[in-house]
């Protein structure tokens, strides 16, 4: 990023020019020495903080409680959720930092259901007024005619009616004071007709997503099922959930969250930027923590909860990592990986085997750049994300297994699809001249053209000739990948022609289930299959980077009967 406004103008600029690709001084002193990154410029002012190194692995993970309901019976279960703001400790080389969170807890509290459960949630803002970050007014659903603190909370992955969804202007204010245009009620409604997967939670409001998600309101929501137990994998202490994100801190500890992007935009005071980058990585609130394992298996719910950033993680000791979930659920075998890819949003459920590991720290790597693919790559800090001690004595005989075959995964025929829709995403500038996204040529208020009919089979082509890959979110329904194909960008711009120019190529192994977010590849056609229900309304489908998503590359869609 170019932080060129804030330089000090020293008028004897350095004699030979900065070797440094990302150094954006003009008057940089630092010679072949410069250490500067798109977010972390020589010589800028404090709004653009320097980065500091936090000290690793001085902080225990902390793991999110299991929240209790406050009511349950034979027929349903009620929640009440608080949203509010309040300090908590990320690092212990930091202030306390303030942020917002559910229940009074950053990541929020861990919510557990049955397949099937009749749940009731009261989500309940009790946020100031004041934004804790910067809020840009000209972004689309943040004029000046709305409260600056509003929220609407949707629970990633659902099968869930339309009114319960979290729709992006079903937003609301503390008490209930305000509301947006499509709110309908204060108390949610899950029928949980999911099997057993990892979800989470997190605000959607329109236009300040990206704020409320960085402050911190995120959280886990799990479904578990009979077959899942049947399965007898790593359980109770030995599952753990690991919410993965990116921050940038202020030196008083306080979230750095810029105001402006690269090139400032002059007559404004506060711009949405592009992407976030941050600077340093947290798992489940602290930064680059450490966990004290048994010398045994551990099942690890892995979420991309980024704005931005994706990450493609290994393990430092080489070993392999058996995947056994996607975004819905189990997939048909686990299978051993090195790595794993999750871009914002989507989740991998993983199971590790420290059992030959007595006395060794593991660490788990990232090496994805910003933006994904051809982005920056990852530093000391980021490209690490947290370590494994395997410290503790074993407890008990470790009897969990890797399971050879887990659930049967009946692929969808493409011969079922009674429509094709072609969804290309195209770079746009609104009247500032600053380039946004938008799908299928549309913003944000544009009439519906989606509009599937309930129980109906639909493949959409995914066009993505950006340079950036985009992760592309559906609400209501779980999608198959069907394959993804190289085409001529250069073609489809100009003539609006899908020319392929390599063979299709069917998704990898770790993506081969049921998912709800799925990578779009630049210069690629992206193709889903999906069956729409069981529920008919008004939901949305959009790009996971948040920053895409608050400024339009989001779009309602319809089921109709």
């Amino acid at each position: 990023m170019n932080f060129n406004n804030g330089f000090s103008q020293n008028p004897q600029a350095f004699s030979e020019p900065c070797t440094n690709l990302y150094c954006n001084n003009p008057n940089c002193e630092c010679g072949d020495q410069c250490k500067c990154t798109p977010n972390n410029q020589c010589g800028c002012n404090e709004a653009n903080p320097q980065i500091f190194n936090l000290t690793k692995y001085v902080d225990e993970l902390p793991i999110p409680p299991v929240l209790k309901p406050r009511w349950k019976n034979q027929f349903y279960t009620y929640y009440e959720i608080n949203m509010t703001e309040f300090k908590q400790s990320l690092h212990n080389e930091l202030n306390d930092t303030t942020v917002w969170g559910y229940e009074g807890s950053y990541p929020g509290p861990t919510i557990e259901v049955e397949s099937g459960e009749i749940v009731y949630i009261k989500w309940i803002n009790n946020l100031p007024d004041k934004h804790l970050l910067p809020v840009d007014y000209t972004v689309h659903g943040a004029h000046m005619d709305v409260p600056e603190v509003r929220t609407v909370v949707h629970v990633h992955g659902a099968c869930v009616e339309s009114e319960s969804d979290g729709y992006p202007e079903a937003w609301f204010t503390k008490g209930f004071k305000q509301v947006g245009r499509y709110f309908r009620k204060q108390v949610y409604r899950y029928d949980n007709c999911n099997q057993a997967c990892t979800l989470w939670y997190h605000d959607h409001t329109l236009g300040i997503t990206r704020l409320n998600v960085y402050a911190g309101l995120a959280g886990f929501y799990l479904i578990r099922d009979q077959r899942e137990r049947y399965l007898n994998l790593p359980s109770r202490k030995y599952e753990i959930p690991l919410i993965i994100q990116d921050k940038t801190f202020n030196k008083d500890g306080s979230l750095f969250y810029p105001k402006q992007p690269d090139q400032p935009i002059p007559e404004l005071e506060t711009s949405v930027v592009p992407q976030f980058i941050g600077e340093t990585i947290l798992v489940n609130g602290k930064v680059h923590p450490y966990l004290k394992v048994e010398p045994r298996k551990y099942r690890f719910r892995l979420l991309n909860g980024s704005n931005t950033r994706f990450f493609r993680m290994k393990l430092d000791s080489g070993q392999l990592m058996y995947q056994i979930s996607t975004d819905g659920g189990f997939m048909q075998q686990p299978i051993g990986v090195t790595e794993i890819m999750l871009s914002p949003a989507e989740r991998a459920d993983v199971i590790i085997d420290f059992t030959n590991s007595e006395g060794k720290n593991i660490i788990m790597t990232n090496d994805a750049p910003t933006p994904f693919p051809s982005g920056v790559p990852v530093d000391g800090n980021t490209g690490t994300v947290m370590q494994f001690r395997v410290a503790l004595p074993l407890s008990n005989i470790d009897t969990s297994v890797i399971p050879a075959y887990m659930v049967p995964l009946q692929k969808i025929n493409e011969q079922e699809a009674s429509k094709k829709r072609f969804l290309s995403f195209k770079k746009d500038m609104d009247k500032f001249g600053r380039p946004y996204m938008l799908l299928d040529n549309k913003q944000w208020d544009a009439p519906i053209t989606e509009n599937p009919k309930l129980g109906s089979t639909e493949i959409w082509y995914l066009i993505n000739v950006s340079p950036d890959s985009h992760p592309i979110h559906l609400h209501l329904v779980d999608f198959q990948i069907i394959d993804r194909r190289d085409i001529d960008a250069e073609k489809f711009n100009k003539e609006g022609i899908i020319q392929y120019t390599g063979p299709a190529v069917p998704p990898a192994p770790q993506e081969r289930g049921w998912k709800d977010t799925v990578r779009a590849n630049p210069n690629q056609v992206t193709r889903i299959i999906m069956k729409f229900g069981p529920y008919t309304g008004l939901y949305v489908w959009h790009c996971h980077v948040l920053e895409h998503e608050d400024n339009e590359m989001m779009r309602p869609f319809i089921v109709i009967q």
